[in-house]
């Protein structure tokens, strides 16, 4: 759609003398006269025919609109920005599309579904496919402010102190209540040992504090084993990246190994989620063959889809303490979810987990930009929400910000507390 599409009639009309001709007949018109407006006539059909024709060929209003919703406002606009606008001949036509396309996507009041131009898309893709450099921290969208999901394990922004739930109100010196996680994310992102000055408002403080963060190579593990009190496995899992099952696999091989080894802790904490897949064959480990994992929702008017447990079921017969916060997310809270609601001997220690239970799909348009839509919420085994609403522990431990200054973890220490008596 240009920026010059616009509807011009001009309808230019003169009086068509016919004079008295000799050859007039006495009830009606000369040949020539009939010729004339024969001629005019087709002209006039061929014009109208022309006109819709080319109507017809705008992109039409999209199917299901309702009859009330007048979609011409929005070239009226256009014309008027284009007429009136005082600096008008310094539009950019595109910017005022992608700007359009932007408000569209922002009037569903959803974080997760983004429009992307040509350069922020490559920019998405880049991440996806391998490491980059920033200060190695999830962030989104809740309740309308910019917000820490987790930070990532061994990163800049872990050795720096930022904590789940941490609202950045600042990316240096630009307010962020009303920039997009993208617009954000290009802000954080820069070149390793560049600086970055991040305001943040932590939950009990009366104001923001400055946190100053070096930007470094952003490497994360996915799992570590550790073993507690000669008898608990306690393994973290950091990411759902795409190696973790063969990583697992060797640390399975480990504690079924270890004939000491009865329990296990199982820690999500600060674990931002990942990929699907790799939760799925997780929860297999853990869950009978045939269990199921998740369901994806995509509406009333589909039909559910189930992901079942497909795994060798060598974690089944270990009593499990599943560790989550609130920097647990996605595909961290769907196995905390399939495990609890599959086993009676798993329980969830910690705080309430994020609540972002949804998908997104990509769909790549002709430009190069991208469309990040959510077309799909996953449920609990049992049908339960988890967008926007989280999963409750079994038993709430806090965490204080003294804890993690000192070093103590007493959801830790609960959750080896309550293996001793399972």
């Amino acid at each position: 759609m240009g920026a010059n599409m616009k509807k011009n009639l001009v309808e230019n009309s003169a009086p068509v003398d016919l004079g008295h001709s000799p050859n007039r007949d006495r009830g009606g018109l000369t040949k020539k006269a009939l010729i004339a407006v024969v001629v005019i006539l087709g002209c006039f059909a061929v014009f109208s025919f022309g006109f819709h024709y080319g109507v017809n060929q705008i992109p039409q209003a999209p199917e299901g609109l309702p009859a009330d919703v007048d979609i011409s406002i929005l070239w009226d606009v256009w014309n008027k920005v284009e007429e009136k606008y005082v600096d008008r001949f310094t539009l950019d036509p595109q910017a005022m599309i992608y700007g359009a396309v932007k408000g569209l996507i922002g009037s569903l009041g959803d974080p997760y579904s983004v429009f992307m131009e040509p350069e922020d898309s490559k920019m998405f893709k880049d991440d996806v496919s391998g490491a980059f450099e920033g200060v190695g921290m999830e962030i989104n969208i809740k309740e309308g402010q910019l917000t820490v999901v987790a930070p990532l394990e061994g990163t800049p922004a872990q050795r720096a102190g930022i904590l789940s739930g941490d609202k950045i109100i600042k990316v240096e010196e630009t307010y962020t209540r009303d920039i997009t996680v993208e617009e954000a994310v290009k802000m954080i992102r820069g070149p390793k040992g560049t600086e970055v000055k991040l305001a943040i408002l932590r939950e009990g403080w009366d104001t923001f504090k400055d946190f100053a963060i070096v930007r470094d190579v952003i490497q994360i593990p996915s799992t570590k084993l550790e073993f507690i009190e000669n008898n608990i496995a306690k393994i973290s899992i950091y990411q759902f990246s795409g190696n973790l099952n063969f990583e697992f696999s060797k640390i399975v091989d480990t504690i079924t190994k270890n004939n000491s080894i009865e329990k296990i802790i199982l820690d999500l904490r600060n674990n931002p989620g990942g990929l699907l897949n790799e939760a799925q064959l997780m929860a297999g480990w853990f869950l009978e063959r045939g269990d199921i994992v998740t369901i994806e929702s995509f509406g009333k008017d589909k039909k559910e889809k189930e992901y079942l447990a497909t795994g060798n079921e060598r974690l089944l017969f270990y009593p499990t303490v599943v560790l989550i916060n609130q920097g647990s997310a996605s595909a961290a809270e769907i196995l905390a979810a399939a495990l609890r609601e599959n086993r009676d001997d798993v329980k969830l220690v910690g705080k309430k987990s994020f609540g972002k239970g949804s998908v997104q799909e990509p769909v790549d348009l002709r430009d190069g930009s991208l469309l990040k839509i959510t077309v799909a919420h996953w449920l609990t085994p049992n049908g339960n929400l988890i967008n926007e609403l989280g999963l409750d522990p079994d038993i709430e431990v806090e965490m204080t910000e003294d804890d993690y200054k000192e070093d103590r973890d007493p959801q830790l220490e609960k959750a080896i507390e309550l293996l001793e008596t399972m």
